[in-house]
């Protein structure tokens, strides 16, 4: 027997509608979550103790981090549009 590097995928099992809303609300709590642990890493990387500019570049890629998370968030109530970045 050959062996193979193909890993198979399962699909998972088309969501249910009360299943579906179920998961949407968990994702948008879980979202939520994130979104305050992000602020709260903002919070802490403009205070590390970096170059100027190391923390400038920290600080804005976790701004630009809640902003993903704040569109995918969006999107949970848009159905199947996705919202495009300003």
């Amino acid at each position: 027997m050959a062996m193979s590097t193909i890993i198979p995928f399962r699909r998972p099992k088309p969501a249910t509608p009360a299943r579906a809303g179920c998961d949407v609300a968990a994702v948008a709590s879980d979202l939520l979550d994130v979104l305050d642990q992000l602020e709260g890493l903002v919070a802490r990387a403009a205070h590390m103790d970096r170059p100027r500019g190391e923390v400038e570049r920290s600080v804005q890629h976790l701004l630009d981090a809640i902003s993903a998370v704040e569109r995918a968030s969006d999107c949970l109530g848009e159905g199947n549009s996705v919202s495009e970045p300003a």
